[in-house]
């Protein structure tokens, strides 16, 4: 799955929070100053290239624009690419990184697998 940039992250968090919406609608979500509408409809077609979202047409020159994955599937691909990356495609390998600094203990790790087992 292509990753990506923190400006196109924070248009799919709009788009996933707030649903279909016009570029004007999107810009209303954003705090002041806000992004300009030309911007936004660059990092929209971008968006569109790469997959994330798609349009329909309202009028002959305005579009609505969807989410085409949702957020847990970008965020699945995001976690299988880190583990790619950094653990060589080992899940287990990103486990044990993750007891070994201490970020999971290993009773959590084992109340984890009661729960995958009762599952």
């Amino acid at each position: 799955m292509k990753q990506l940039t923190q400006k196109e992250e924070e248009i799919m968090e709009r788009m996933w929070d707030h649903g279909p919406m016009l570029v004007r609608e999107l810009q209303s979500y954003y705090d002041e100053p806000r992004p300009h509408v030309n911007t936004l409809s660059t990092l929209i077609k971008i968006l569109e290239e790469k997959g994330f979202l798609g349009h329909k047409a309202i009028t002959a020159r305005c579009f609505q624009y969807f989410a085409r994955i949702s957020r847990e599937e970008y965020l699945g691909g995001t976690l299988t690419n880190v583990i790619d990356k950094f653990f060589g495609k080992s899940y287990l390998s990103a486990v044990s990184a993750l007891v070994k600094s201490e970020k999971i203990s290993v009773d959590d790790l084992k109340e984890l697998i009661r729960e995958v087992e009762n599952n």
